[in-house]
Protein backbone atom coordinates (compact mmCIF):
# COMPACT_ATOMS: atom_id res chain seq x y z
CA UNK A 1 0.00 0.00 0.00
CA UNK A 2 1.42 3.39 -0.95
CA UNK A 3 1.43 5.82 1.95
CA UNK A 4 1.43 9.39 0.64
CA UNK A 5 2.72 10.77 3.94
CA UNK A 6 5.72 8.44 3.80
CA UNK A 7 6.31 9.31 0.14
CA UNK A 8 6.25 13.02 1.00
CA UNK A 9 8.73 12.49 3.83
CA UNK A 10 10.98 10.43 1.54
CA UNK A 11 10.87 13.26 -0.99
CA UNK A 12 11.94 15.74 1.69
CA UNK A 13 14.81 13.49 2.78
CA UNK A 14 15.94 13.03 -0.81
CA UNK A 15 16.02 16.78 -1.43
CA UNK A 16 18.02 17.17 1.77
CA UNK A 17 20.61 14.70 0.45
CA UNK A 18 19.66 11.96 2.96
CA UNK A 19 19.23 9.17 0.38
CA UNK A 20 19.93 6.35 2.84
CA UNK A 21 17.16 7.54 5.17
CA UNK A 22 14.79 8.08 2.24
CA UNK A 23 15.43 4.59 0.91
CA UNK A 24 14.92 2.97 4.32
CA UNK A 25 11.60 4.79 4.70
CA UNK A 26 10.38 3.67 1.28
CA UNK A 27 11.36 0.09 2.02
CA UNK A 28 9.34 0.22 5.25
CA UNK A 29 6.36 1.44 3.21
CA UNK A 30 6.70 -1.38 0.65
CA UNK A 31 6.80 -3.92 3.52
CA UNK A 32 3.59 -2.44 4.91
CA UNK A 33 5.21 -1.05 8.05
CA UNK A 34 4.41 2.30 9.61
CA UNK A 35 6.78 5.22 9.57
CA UNK A 36 9.07 5.75 12.56
CA UNK A 37 8.51 8.72 14.79
CA UNK A 38 9.31 11.94 12.96
CA UNK A 39 12.71 13.40 13.84
CA UNK A 40 13.11 16.75 15.49
CA UNK A 41 12.57 19.22 12.64
CA UNK A 42 15.23 21.50 14.15
CA UNK A 43 17.92 18.83 14.24
CA UNK A 44 20.65 19.33 11.66
CA UNK A 45 21.85 16.26 9.85
CA UNK A 46 24.76 16.39 7.46
CA UNK A 47 23.67 15.32 3.97
CA UNK A 48 25.00 11.97 2.89
CA UNK A 49 27.68 11.99 0.21
CA UNK A 50 26.39 9.27 -2.06
CA UNK A 51 26.56 8.26 -5.70
CA UNK A 52 23.40 8.39 -7.80
CA UNK A 53 20.90 5.75 -6.66
CA UNK A 54 20.18 2.56 -8.52
CA UNK A 55 16.57 2.00 -9.51
CA UNK A 56 16.20 -1.57 -10.73
CA UNK A 57 15.22 -4.68 -8.83
CA UNK A 58 14.85 -8.44 -8.82
CA UNK A 59 15.79 -10.37 -11.91
CA UNK A 60 15.36 -14.02 -12.68
CA UNK A 61 17.39 -16.75 -11.04
CA UNK A 62 20.13 -18.24 -13.14
CA UNK A 63 20.73 -21.93 -12.54
CA UNK A 64 24.27 -22.98 -13.44
CA UNK A 65 24.88 -26.56 -14.58
CA UNK A 66 28.30 -28.08 -14.99
CA UNK A 67 28.49 -26.68 -18.51
CA UNK A 68 27.74 -23.03 -19.29
CA UNK A 69 25.96 -24.23 -22.43
CA UNK A 70 23.30 -25.89 -20.29
CA UNK A 71 22.53 -22.81 -18.18
CA UNK A 72 18.80 -22.52 -17.63
CA UNK A 73 16.80 -19.49 -16.50
CA UNK A 74 13.84 -19.78 -14.17
CA UNK A 75 11.12 -17.14 -13.99
CA UNK A 76 10.66 -17.73 -10.27
CA UNK A 77 12.68 -14.95 -8.62
CA UNK A 78 13.14 -16.66 -5.25
CA UNK A 79 13.48 -20.36 -6.19
CA UNK A 80 17.24 -20.64 -5.66
CA UNK A 81 19.24 -23.53 -7.06
CA UNK A 82 22.99 -23.24 -7.14
CA UNK A 83 24.01 -19.82 -8.38
CA UNK A 84 21.70 -16.80 -8.40
CA UNK A 85 22.12 -13.19 -9.39
CA UNK A 86 19.81 -10.37 -8.55
CA UNK A 87 19.39 -6.75 -9.49
CA UNK A 88 18.65 -5.49 -6.01
CA UNK A 89 17.25 -2.31 -4.62
CA UNK A 90 20.90 -1.45 -4.53
CA UNK A 91 21.66 1.92 -3.00
CA UNK A 92 25.12 3.11 -1.99
CA UNK A 93 25.53 2.97 1.75
CA UNK A 94 23.01 0.17 2.26
CA UNK A 95 24.03 -3.43 2.86
CA UNK A 96 21.68 -4.89 0.23
CA UNK A 97 22.34 -7.85 -1.99
CA UNK A 98 23.75 -7.04 -5.41
CA UNK A 99 24.50 -9.24 -8.40
CA UNK A 100 26.87 -12.12 -7.87
CA UNK A 101 29.88 -12.53 -10.11
CA UNK A 102 29.07 -13.99 -13.50
CA UNK A 103 31.59 -15.25 -16.03
CA UNK A 104 31.75 -13.02 -19.12
CA UNK A 105 30.09 -14.47 -22.22
CA UNK A 106 32.19 -16.32 -24.76
CA UNK A 107 33.17 -14.43 -27.91
CA UNK A 108 31.13 -16.87 -30.00
CA UNK A 109 28.02 -15.92 -27.98
CA UNK A 110 28.48 -12.20 -28.66
CA UNK A 111 28.86 -11.97 -32.45
CA UNK A 112 29.08 -14.33 -35.42
CA UNK A 113 32.40 -15.31 -36.91
CA UNK A 114 33.63 -13.05 -39.69
CA UNK A 115 32.11 -9.92 -38.14
CA UNK A 116 33.66 -7.20 -36.00
CA UNK A 117 32.68 -5.98 -32.51
CA UNK A 118 34.87 -2.97 -31.81
CA UNK A 119 35.27 -0.43 -29.03
CA UNK A 120 34.81 3.31 -29.42
CA UNK A 121 34.51 6.43 -27.26
CA UNK A 122 32.38 9.56 -27.58
CA UNK A 123 33.36 12.77 -25.80
CA UNK A 124 31.53 16.07 -25.42
CA UNK A 125 31.10 18.90 -22.94
CA UNK A 126 28.61 16.66 -21.09
CA UNK A 127 31.21 13.95 -20.51
CA UNK A 128 32.22 10.77 -22.29
CA UNK A 129 30.90 7.25 -22.83
CA UNK A 130 32.50 4.15 -24.29
CA UNK A 131 30.55 1.96 -26.66
CA UNK A 132 30.81 -1.31 -28.60
CA UNK A 133 29.93 -1.34 -32.29
CA UNK A 134 28.88 -4.38 -34.30
CA UNK A 135 30.00 -4.21 -37.94
CA UNK A 136 28.35 -6.78 -40.26
CA UNK A 137 30.50 -8.86 -42.59
CA UNK A 138 28.93 -7.93 -45.94
CA UNK A 139 30.19 -4.85 -47.76
CA UNK A 140 27.27 -2.45 -48.11
CA UNK A 141 26.09 -1.49 -51.58
CA UNK A 142 24.10 1.29 -49.96
CA UNK A 143 23.93 2.84 -46.44
CA UNK A 144 22.74 0.40 -43.78
CA UNK A 145 20.38 0.65 -40.79
CA UNK A 146 21.71 1.25 -37.25
CA UNK A 147 20.22 -0.08 -34.00
CA UNK A 148 21.20 1.56 -30.68
CA UNK A 149 20.95 -0.91 -27.77
CA UNK A 150 20.78 0.34 -24.16
CA UNK A 151 21.62 -2.30 -21.54
CA UNK A 152 19.96 -2.78 -18.16
CA UNK A 153 21.43 -2.37 -14.69
CA UNK A 154 24.62 -4.34 -13.91
CA UNK A 155 24.94 -5.31 -17.56
CA UNK A 156 27.64 -4.53 -20.12
CA UNK A 157 27.56 -4.26 -23.92
CA UNK A 158 29.03 -7.77 -24.23
CA UNK A 159 26.51 -9.25 -21.78
CA UNK A 160 23.57 -7.47 -23.44
CA UNK A 161 24.71 -8.49 -26.91
CA UNK A 162 25.02 -12.13 -25.82
CA UNK A 163 21.64 -12.17 -24.08
CA UNK A 164 19.65 -10.51 -26.88
CA UNK A 165 21.65 -12.02 -29.78
CA UNK A 166 20.98 -8.79 -31.63
CA UNK A 167 24.33 -9.04 -33.44
CA UNK A 168 23.37 -12.40 -34.96
CA UNK A 169 20.06 -11.02 -36.24
CA UNK A 170 21.81 -7.86 -37.46
CA UNK A 171 24.22 -10.01 -39.47
CA UNK A 172 21.22 -11.71 -41.12
CA UNK A 173 19.61 -8.37 -41.99
CA UNK A 174 22.88 -6.50 -42.67
CA UNK A 175 22.64 -3.83 -39.94
CA UNK A 176 25.05 -2.02 -37.65
CA UNK A 177 24.41 -2.19 -33.89
CA UNK A 178 25.93 0.12 -31.26
CA UNK A 179 25.85 -0.49 -27.50
CA UNK A 180 26.53 2.62 -25.38
CA UNK A 181 28.04 1.67 -22.02
CA UNK A 182 26.93 3.20 -18.74
CA UNK A 183 29.91 3.23 -16.34
CA UNK A 184 29.70 2.59 -12.61
CA UNK A 185 30.96 6.13 -12.08
CA UNK A 186 27.66 7.47 -13.44
CA UNK A 187 25.56 4.99 -11.48
CA UNK A 188 26.95 2.44 -9.05
CA UNK A 189 25.09 -0.45 -10.71
CA UNK A 190 25.57 0.92 -14.24
CA UNK A 191 21.90 1.86 -14.64
CA UNK A 192 20.88 4.63 -16.99
CA UNK A 193 19.49 7.40 -14.78
CA UNK A 194 16.02 7.46 -16.33
CA UNK A 195 14.37 8.89 -13.18
CA UNK A 196 16.33 12.16 -13.04
CA UNK A 197 14.88 15.22 -14.76
CA UNK A 198 18.34 16.28 -15.89
CA UNK A 199 18.58 13.01 -17.85
CA UNK A 200 15.19 13.42 -19.53
CA UNK A 201 16.08 16.40 -21.71
CA UNK A 202 17.34 16.75 -25.26
CA UNK A 203 20.20 19.13 -24.59
CA UNK A 204 22.34 17.78 -21.78
CA UNK A 205 22.70 14.76 -19.54
CA UNK A 206 22.68 11.17 -20.70
CA UNK A 207 20.34 11.72 -23.69
CA UNK A 208 22.88 14.06 -25.27
CA UNK A 209 25.62 11.45 -24.79
CA UNK A 210 23.57 8.64 -26.32
CA UNK A 211 22.56 10.89 -29.22
CA UNK A 212 26.20 11.93 -29.61
CA UNK A 213 27.28 8.28 -29.91
CA UNK A 214 24.53 7.71 -32.47
CA UNK A 215 25.59 10.69 -34.60
CA UNK A 216 29.28 9.76 -34.35
CA UNK A 217 28.59 6.27 -35.70
CA UNK A 218 26.38 7.70 -38.47
CA UNK A 219 29.23 10.02 -39.45
CA UNK A 220 31.99 7.42 -39.35
CA UNK A 221 30.25 4.45 -41.02
CA UNK A 222 27.93 3.89 -44.01
CA UNK A 223 24.69 4.42 -42.06
CA UNK A 224 21.35 5.47 -43.50
CA UNK A 225 20.28 8.35 -41.21
CA UNK A 226 16.62 7.68 -42.00
CA UNK A 227 16.86 4.13 -40.62
CA UNK A 228 18.24 4.56 -37.11
CA UNK A 229 16.49 2.88 -34.15
CA UNK A 230 16.87 2.66 -30.37
CA UNK A 231 15.93 -0.14 -27.95
CA UNK A 232 16.62 -1.07 -24.33
CA UNK A 233 15.83 -3.31 -21.37
CA UNK A 234 14.55 -2.17 -17.97
CA UNK A 235 16.48 1.01 -17.07
CA UNK A 236 17.77 0.88 -20.65
CA UNK A 237 14.19 0.57 -21.87
CA UNK A 238 13.24 3.67 -19.90
CA UNK A 239 16.25 5.45 -21.40
CA UNK A 240 15.16 4.34 -24.89
CA UNK A 241 11.72 5.86 -24.24
CA UNK A 242 13.44 9.11 -23.28
CA UNK A 243 15.52 9.05 -26.47
CA UNK A 244 12.39 8.62 -28.60
CA UNK A 245 10.62 11.46 -26.79
CA UNK A 246 13.56 13.86 -26.97
CA UNK A 247 15.06 12.90 -30.36
CA UNK A 248 12.16 12.04 -32.65
CA UNK A 249 14.19 13.54 -35.50
CA UNK A 250 17.00 11.01 -34.95
CA UNK A 251 15.22 7.68 -34.34
CA UNK A 252 12.69 6.17 -36.75
CA UNK A 253 11.33 3.68 -34.19
CA UNK A 254 11.88 2.58 -30.58
CA UNK A 255 11.75 -0.77 -28.75
CA UNK A 256 11.08 -0.80 -25.01
CA UNK A 257 11.41 -4.03 -23.04
CA UNK A 258 10.27 -4.04 -19.38
CA UNK A 259 10.72 -0.28 -19.22
CA UNK A 260 8.85 2.89 -18.32
CA UNK A 261 7.54 5.91 -20.19
CA UNK A 262 9.58 9.07 -20.52
CA UNK A 263 8.85 11.28 -17.50
CA UNK A 264 7.35 8.44 -15.45
CA UNK A 265 9.46 9.64 -12.51
CA UNK A 266 11.35 12.78 -11.57
CA UNK A 267 13.14 11.66 -8.41
CA UNK A 268 13.74 8.66 -6.15
CA UNK A 269 10.31 8.49 -4.45
CA UNK A 270 8.37 8.88 -7.70
CA UNK A 271 10.58 6.20 -9.26
CA UNK A 272 9.51 3.75 -6.55
CA UNK A 273 5.86 4.61 -7.18
CA UNK A 274 6.20 4.26 -10.97
CA UNK A 275 7.92 0.90 -10.66
CA UNK A 276 5.40 -0.30 -8.08
CA UNK A 277 2.15 0.66 -9.83
CA UNK A 278 3.00 2.27 -13.18
CA UNK A 279 3.83 5.84 -14.09
CA UNK A 280 2.41 7.95 -16.89
CA UNK A 281 4.42 10.21 -19.14
CA UNK A 282 4.65 13.83 -17.99
CA UNK A 283 6.29 14.99 -21.20
CA UNK A 284 4.15 17.41 -23.19
CA UNK A 285 2.92 16.27 -26.58
CA UNK A 286 5.24 17.44 -29.31
CA UNK A 287 3.98 15.98 -32.54
CA UNK A 288 3.31 12.44 -33.74
CA UNK A 289 4.81 9.70 -31.56
CA UNK A 290 7.78 7.65 -32.69
CA UNK A 291 6.60 4.17 -33.81
CA UNK A 292 6.97 1.97 -30.73
CA UNK A 293 7.19 -1.75 -29.99
CA UNK A 294 6.83 -2.80 -26.35
CA UNK A 295 7.53 -6.14 -24.66
CA UNK A 296 6.54 -6.68 -21.03
CA UNK A 297 5.93 -9.78 -18.92
CA UNK A 298 2.66 -9.79 -17.00
CA UNK A 299 4.40 -11.40 -14.00
CA UNK A 300 7.05 -8.68 -13.80
CA UNK A 301 7.42 -7.78 -10.12
CA UNK A 302 10.27 -5.35 -10.83
CA UNK A 303 8.66 -2.89 -13.24
CA UNK A 304 4.89 -3.15 -13.06
CA UNK A 305 3.29 -4.35 -16.32
CA UNK A 306 1.07 -1.26 -16.28
CA UNK A 307 4.13 0.64 -17.47
CA UNK A 308 3.89 -1.13 -20.83
CA UNK A 309 0.34 0.17 -21.18
CA UNK A 310 1.43 3.69 -20.24
CA UNK A 311 4.07 3.73 -22.96
CA UNK A 312 1.57 3.11 -25.75
CA UNK A 313 -1.26 5.20 -24.29
CA UNK A 314 -0.22 8.33 -26.17
CA UNK A 315 -0.36 6.43 -29.46
CA UNK A 316 -3.70 4.86 -28.63
CA UNK A 317 -5.29 8.29 -28.25
CA UNK A 318 -4.52 9.24 -31.85
CA UNK A 319 -7.55 9.45 -34.12
CA UNK A 320 -8.15 7.05 -36.99
CA UNK A 321 -6.06 4.15 -35.72
CA UNK A 322 -7.19 0.57 -36.16
CA UNK A 323 -6.50 -1.95 -33.39
CA UNK A 324 -5.91 -5.66 -33.93
CA UNK A 325 -5.48 -8.05 -31.01
CA UNK A 326 -4.12 -11.56 -31.52
CA UNK A 327 -3.08 -14.35 -29.16
CA UNK A 328 -0.31 -16.89 -29.58
CA UNK A 329 2.04 -19.23 -27.76
CA UNK A 330 5.66 -20.19 -28.16
CA UNK A 331 5.97 -24.00 -28.49
CA UNK A 332 6.79 -25.27 -24.98
CA UNK A 333 6.98 -21.63 -23.86
CA UNK A 334 4.96 -18.57 -22.92
CA UNK A 335 1.61 -17.51 -24.31
CA UNK A 336 1.27 -13.88 -25.34
CA UNK A 337 -1.21 -11.24 -26.45
CA UNK A 338 -0.12 -8.90 -29.23
CA UNK A 339 -1.93 -5.60 -29.81
CA UNK A 340 -1.22 -3.75 -33.06
CA UNK A 341 -2.26 -0.19 -33.86
CA UNK A 342 -2.15 0.84 -37.51
CA UNK A 343 -2.96 4.08 -39.28
CA UNK A 344 -5.31 4.54 -42.23
CA UNK A 345 -2.56 3.49 -44.63
CA UNK A 346 -1.96 0.22 -42.79
CA UNK A 347 1.34 1.44 -41.31
CA UNK A 348 2.10 0.01 -37.84
CA UNK A 349 2.24 2.79 -35.26
CA UNK A 350 2.70 0.59 -32.21
CA UNK A 351 2.90 -3.04 -31.10
CA UNK A 352 2.43 -4.20 -27.53
CA UNK A 353 3.48 -7.75 -26.67
CA UNK A 354 2.07 -8.81 -23.29
CA UNK A 355 3.97 -12.01 -22.43
CA UNK A 356 1.92 -14.17 -20.08
CA UNK A 357 3.75 -15.69 -17.13
CA UNK A 358 7.03 -13.88 -17.90
CA UNK A 359 8.99 -11.87 -15.37
CA UNK A 360 11.63 -9.16 -15.68
CA UNK A 361 13.81 -10.58 -18.45
CA UNK A 362 14.46 -10.23 -22.20
CA UNK A 363 11.85 -12.37 -23.95
CA UNK A 364 13.29 -15.14 -26.10
CA UNK A 365 16.85 -14.23 -25.14
CA UNK A 366 19.86 -16.49 -24.75
CA UNK A 367 21.05 -17.80 -21.36
CA UNK A 368 24.56 -16.78 -22.46
CA UNK A 369 23.60 -13.31 -21.18
CA UNK A 370 21.95 -12.14 -17.97
CA UNK A 371 18.26 -11.42 -17.39
CA UNK A 372 16.82 -13.44 -20.26
CA UNK A 373 13.87 -15.80 -20.64
CA UNK A 374 14.34 -18.22 -23.56
CA UNK A 375 10.71 -19.38 -23.28
CA UNK A 376 9.23 -16.15 -24.54
CA UNK A 377 8.52 -14.88 -28.06
CA UNK A 378 11.71 -13.60 -29.71
CA UNK A 379 11.78 -9.91 -28.79
CA UNK A 380 15.00 -9.34 -30.73
CA UNK A 381 13.62 -10.69 -34.00
CA UNK A 382 10.29 -8.93 -33.60
CA UNK A 383 11.89 -5.60 -32.71
CA UNK A 384 14.25 -5.71 -35.67
CA UNK A 385 11.39 -6.69 -37.99
CA UNK A 386 9.33 -3.75 -36.66
CA UNK A 387 12.24 -1.34 -36.94
CA UNK A 388 12.98 -2.13 -40.57
CA UNK A 389 9.36 -1.42 -41.47
CA UNK A 390 9.92 2.24 -40.55
CA UNK A 391 12.09 5.11 -41.71
CA UNK A 392 12.16 8.82 -41.05
CA UNK A 393 10.22 10.95 -43.54
CA UNK A 394 11.93 13.10 -46.12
Amino acid sequence: MLNQNMISEATRLTRAGQLVDATALLQRMLRGESAPDAPDSHARVAPAQLDPPTIDVKANVVEEKESRRSTRVSSAPFRRKSTARFEGLNFPGLNLRGPLTRAPPATTDIAPEGTRFITGTFRSAEGSRNYKLFVPSRSPEKPLPLVVMLHGCTQSPDDFAAGTRMNFLAEERNCFVVYPEQPSGANQSKCWNWFRTGDQQREGGEPSLIAGITRQVIRDYPIDPKRVYVAGLSAGGAAAAIMAATHADLYAAVGIHSGLACGAASDLPSAFVAMRQGGGSKIADGGPPVPTIVFHGDRDTTVHPNNGDRIVEHTAKAAGLKAKVSDGRVPHGHAYTRTNLTDAGGRAVSEHWNVHGAGHAWSGGSPAGSYTDPRGPDATREMLRFFLEHSLPG
